[in-house]
């Protein structure tokens, strides 16, 4: 009598499921993962993608991603929190991001954030019911020798006082009734 080993089965590649909404994206965002190999390491070019296709990370798009890389969950989403590049909400047409780093904030950053936020009737790290604000705060921008430092739609802006900022974000709000 011989006894005979089954041959072993193939490993199946965990493959993401088509999207059920048929947005085309996604499979972009899935030939981009086999590109990297689907490598865990490659988490954060991987989210990069996402949100250059996207516009920002929604709980949808990280499980996508986690199962594409077959990572857990939490440690995508913990990847997206963590850095402050990473959008988990859309973003209104302009951005507007007050640096609260030491140097801007013991120079009167809080000041400006609040006068933002009183003209656009909305709080940090929220966007203006039209869409067209979101005011942002950042740990620091590394443009100490500005301070305070504002980021208007990715042009960074020195020596802000409340007055200035105002001025400069006068043009996106509405003014109209609230």
């Amino acid at each position: 009598m011989s006894i005979t080993a089954a041959p072993p089965k193939a490993a199946s590649v965990a493959k993401p499921p088509e999207h059920p909404s048929g947005d085309k994206r996604f499979k972009i965002l899935e030939v981009f993962i086999k590109r990297q190999q689907q490598r865990q390491d490659s988490l954060i070019e991987v989210l990069h993608k996402a949100q250059e296709l996207f516009g920002y990370l929604d709980d949808d798009l990280l499980l996508f991603v986690a199962h594409g890389l077959r990572l857990p969950p939490s440690r995508v989403y913990g990847v997206a929190t963590f850095y402050h590049y990473f959008k988990l909400k859309p973003q209104g047409a302009h951005t507007c991001v007050v640096c609260m780093g030491t140097a801007c904030y013991v120079k009167g950053a809080s000041r400006v954030v609040q006068a933002l936020e009183q003209a656009a009737g909305v709080k940090a790290g929220e966007t203006t019911p039209d869409g067209t604000l979101s005011l942002l705060t950042a740990r620091c921008i590394g443009a100490c020798g500005l301070a305070p430092a504002v980021v208007y739609d990715d042009a960074v802006a020195a020596r802000q006082t409340p007055e200035s900022a105002l001025e400069r974000v006068k043009g996106w709000l509405d003014h109209g009734p609230r």
